[in-house]
């Protein structure tokens, strides 16, 4: 079997054996493909597309090409929640402890944020003490014991993944829906979880800006991960506005806190509500509806609460700081942007917001570089919200940055006004 050929086959269109990917990903897992030639067949790949069973062969081989998480001492219920990355998105701190409150299994591995999105692991960092690397016999006693842990990604999971993905970063291969899915199943396989509930965003802060291409990801990945043996399904959700109030790590595990004790931040709520009960009707093999009511039963009577504090302690994390949220997401300088007119907020533009985030320290350029825990943004105007002249639309924070006139300009573009009411787009638009 020569690569050239292979390179040649996709190019002209045709669809790839299993045989032909085994060979193209074991070349690229040991190092005996040169980079011209895998580039090649990215490139290859990315105008001629590829068939459901090419995928699907493609993310099992990619799967296999490392290690692989043994969750049998859990049992059939264990469950795992990926999104496709966003502003604002905190629902795994919250989600996760109600899905556990109610029986479900989640045994998780979680990465760090790039660019303008933040990564669980440096929300999590966040609270003082928390272990984020456990060894494996750690990791099962605390979700034995729990039902929930949530760790940094450790081992060498789909290997082949980390090399395509470097690859495909170069090569401008990236927006390619066959690639993008065989990258994220293959490490959700590689996971070990029985069901996987996948949040597909859309939208300004979102991978995805349209709609129908999260669909069509969002197709791809259930179907990948179903006929793989994984319960699986997707929640189509919009990221045209960051998700809650708050962006910036400290700031984010601090409002996650709050929903766990009941505030009420209605899109961070009904999407954190709908994605548990995901993975309680997948796990526990109950209809959603149910799965639902008894999800919101477990956050309304302070039993996702109490699992999340059971969950933190239990990776050594410092519970205390819940009891005083004022003192744990105080930065050292901070400021606010006023509006300058009357009327309804029409627009609050995600990616704007996260590119001020990381601005301010939040994100990071490349995934050495540290962050700001303090770093982040609070709204206190949302899309729908009457503002008066001179009303707080937010406060901007950071331990680093004490001169905030850049990004005091460039946040107050985020903000659209209108003189009516706007209509509101819901958060979930569809479930695959």
């Amino acid at each position: 079997m020569r690569m050239v050929d292979i390179i040649e086959k996709k190019r002209n269109g045709e669809a790839l054996t299993n045989d032909e990917l085994d060979y193209f990903v074991s070349g690229v897992t040991d190092g005996s493909l040169p980079d011209y030639q895998i580039s090649a067949l990215l490139m290859a790949i990315y105008f001629r597309g590829m068939t459901e069973e090419e995928t699907i062969a493609l993310t099992k081989l990619m799967s296999r090409s490392g290690e692989c998480a043994d969750l049998d001492a859990l049992g059939p219920q264990t469950a795992d929640k990926h999104s496709t990355g966003g502003v604002g998105d905190k629902t795994t701190l919250i989600a996760a402890p109600i899905a556990a409150a109610v029986g479900v299994k989640i045994a998780k591995m979680s990465g760090r944020g790039l660019g303008f999105t933040g990564g669980t692991v440096d929300k999590l960092q966040s609270i003082p003490n928390y272990k984020v690397r456990l060894n494996p016999k750690e990791f099962i006693k605390i979700v034995q014991k729990t039902g929930l842990s949530v760790v940094g990604q450790t081992g060498n999971f789909a290997p082949a993944d980390k090399k395509l993905y470097a690859l495909r970063d170069v090569t401008a291969t990236v927006e390619s829906l066959p690639l993008i899915a065989s990258s994220i199943m293959s490490k959700k396989l590689a996971a070990g979880a029985k069901s996987v509930v996948l949040d597909v965003k859309y939208g300004s802060g979102a991978f995805m800006h349209d709609r129908k291409k999260a669909e069509a990801l969002a197709e791809i990945m259930v179907k990948i991960g179903n006929a793989c043996g994984r319960k699986t399904t997707a929640y189509i959700t919009n990221m045209d506005a960051p998700l809650g109030f708050c962006v910036g790590n400290t700031l984010e595990v601090a409002e996650a806190a709050e929903v766990l004790k009941g505030k009420n931040v209605p899109d961070l709520k009904v999407l954190s509500l709908s994605l548990a009960a995901g993975m309680a009707s997948l796990s526990l093999g109950i209809p959603r509806d149910r799965a639902k009511a008894l999800c919101a039963d477990a956050l309304c009577g302070g039993r996702a609460y109490n699992k999340f504090l059971e969950w933190i302690a239990a990776q050594g994390g410092d519970i205390s700081v819940f009891n005083d949220l004022e003192s744990f997401t105080k930065a050292k300088y901070s400021a606010r942007l006023c509006a300058d007119r009357d009327g309804y907020i029409e627009r609050l533009d995600a990616l704007t917001v996260g590119h001020v985030s990381a601005l301010l320290g939040a994100g990071r350029a490349r995934i050495e570089d540290e962050v700001d825990l303090t770093a982040g943004i609070r709204l206190f105007k949302k899309p729908g919200d009457d503002v008066k002249k001179g009303d707080a639309l937010a406060e901007l924070q950071s331990g680093t940055v004490k001169d905030f006139r850049d990004a005091l300009k460039m946040l107050s573009r985020a903000f659209k006004f209108s003189d009516e009411k706007p209509k509101l787009p819901p958060i979930i638009y569809s479930v695959i």
